[in-house]
């Protein structure tokens, strides 16, 4: 397996944002002594792969600068040659760790899970799709046909719902805060919407019930798994209740099936937003360790 980082390209932001640009590099940190041996930089996302999932109008203002202050505003960070930089590498490192899925089972993403973002605008710090792109790519490529998007981040995939929903072959899950953003949701092909204050049993029972009957219908080719840490009660934006020892055990759950099954799985790390950002650090480190626990052969 591989993981690849994006904390060298990265978001420049004023000074007291409210989006923990500063977790990337923190990540990578925390991840080197486990890892060290498998981290790669990110490649950049082409404009030919970009376009196959978002319009050319949208990328034209990103790359000239043109997005209006509304525009702007939705996407919840400034534009800047810098951020379509970074945006470049995050998608990139989702095909890059969808690739290597491919060949070796797994792939990791230190960043991406941006599925806000919509084929003609971006949104909640999202600014491309990163799922949306790795998939339409490898379709056209003819690497796969069929996958499944395993979306555990607090918030509704909305954005991957909608740029998919027009594909059989690519199945949405969101298990995701019912009262939580986005407010006007976009149904995935299926939605597990859970109340504020949900602890671990609660959600890992309807992830228990839930995935691997989808795995046995679905057969995809392979999955992309947002593995955000804003479920913890520590969040900020999560309103969930979990622990770090539920969000280790929705990981083991989620990536052991895969593996069990031979399903190849590129996993991203969604959001985070603690209170304590060591928090969500530790929290992302871990399912990166999870991952390389189960698939890194040199780890075995």
């Amino acid at each position: 397996m591989l993981i690849f980082r994006t904390d060298q390209y990265p978001l420049p932001l004023p000074v007291g944002h409210r989006f923990p640009a500063s977790k990337y590099a923190l990540l990578h940190a925390a991840v080197q002594p486990f890892a060290a041996h498998l981290i790669e930089d990110a490649p950049a996302a082409s404009d030919y792969e970009l376009l196959l999932a978002h319009t050319p109008d949208y990328l034209t203002k990103l790359i000239h600068g043109t997005l209006s202050v509304a525009e702007q505003r939705v996407i919840g960070l400034p534009w800047s040659a810098a951020l379509l930089a970074r945006s470049r590498r995050s998608t990139g490192a989702t095909l890059a760790a969808c690739r290597t899925a491919l060949l070796q089972g797994c792939g990791v993403n230190l960043a991406g899970g941006t599925h806000h973002a919509c084929a003609d605008h971006g949104s909640g710090f999202c600014v491309f799709n990163d799922s949306a792109v790795a998939l339409r790519v490898l379709q056209a490529e003819g690497a796969i046909r069929r996958a499944l998007v395993i979306d555990l981040d607090v918030h509704q995939g909305n954005g991957t719902a909608v740029m998919l929903a027009d594909d059989p072959n690519l199945f949405t899950l969101s298990i995701h805060g019912a009262n939580n953003f986005p407010f006007s949701k976009v149904a995935s092909d299926l939605d597990i919407e859970l109340p504020d204050g949900t602890t671990d049993a609660r959600y890992l029972h309807a992830l228990e019930t839930t995935l691997p009957a989808l795995l046995r219908a679905q057969r995809p080719d392979l999955v992309i798994y947002l593995a955000g840490a804003d479920a913890w009660e520590g969040d900020r934006l999560g309103r969930l209740a979990l622990t770090p020892a539920g969000l280790q055990r929705r990981d083991e759950l989620v990536l052991s099936l895969c593996q069990q099954a031979d399903i190849p799985v590129a996993v991203t790390m969604g959001g985070g937003y603690g209170r304590d950002i060591g928090g969500t650090v530790a929290i992302h480190a871990a399912t990166v360790n999870t991952a390389v626990m189960l698939f890194d052969r040199m780890a075995i």
